[in-house]
């Protein structure tokens, strides 16, 4: 692909490193953006230039927040009790859009991958294990994607919980084998999470 202008050819080459977005797609963007009035190309700087530097994790869950603790754990009207583990960020949107749970989230980072390299010292596991040691937590929700990486995961973690008094439990399987959870409709996930099962059983029939 042959460019006129080098400082085209730069900007096409730093959104095509985006995911999902080739060369085409990136000239398309960057002419797009050449369009549009020059105060709409800096906003969109500016958001991005705030958004790598100023946004921070959650120190209770580790979810992505723009405080040190974010509004979902800061909220009086949760229940403090009730934890629901899940993947990442995009997971807590997808249950929030449910409108049918109040509890509180923690936030893995990523699931048990060792093909990608991915061990249980890479995720935010003993931090969470910690919430149950200090009697924080009086029912542990797993709501992980239904694929063999997330399952391992669950897995691995109840067997860190064995020694402690704490209930816990998965959504219901109304989501199909390996779909990820942000991609499961609203009813789908909200049902599920209403309808969660006690963790052993699920295992029993896996």
């Amino acid at each position: 692909m042959d460019f006129s202008s080098k400082l085209l050819e730069s900007a096409v080459q730093e959104i095509a490193q985006l995911p999902g977005i080739g060369k085409r797609t990136a000239l398309r963007l960057a002419l797009h953006l050449l369009k549009q009035p020059v105060e709409h190309t800096q906003s969109l700087a500016s958001a991005l230039t705030l958004l790598r530097e100023e946004i921070i994790f959650c120190s209770r869950c580790h979810n992505l927040s723009d405080t040190p603790t974010c509004e979902i754990c800061a909220s009086p009207k949760r229940n403090k009790n009730l934890l629901c583990v899940v993947e990442d960020i995009r997971d807590v949107m997808a249950i929030e859009n449910t409108g049918q749970y109040n509890g509180l989230y923690h936030v893995l980072g990523g699931i048990i991958s060792p093909m990608d390299g991915i061990g249980p010292q890479d995720l935010t596991i003993n931090s969470l294990i910690d919430k149950v040691k200090m009697g924080e937590v009086s029912e542990l929700i797993f709501a992980l994607s239904a694929t063999m990486e997330a399952d391992t995961t669950n897995f691995y973690i109840f067997k860190l919980l064995a020694p402690f008094e704490v209930k816990t439990s998965t959504i219901a399987r109304g989501i199909p084998v390996g779909d990820e959870l942000e991609y499961t409709d609203e009813v789908t996930l909200g049902r599920s999470i209403l309808a969660r099962i006690p963790f052993e059983a699920s295992i029993s029939k896996s």
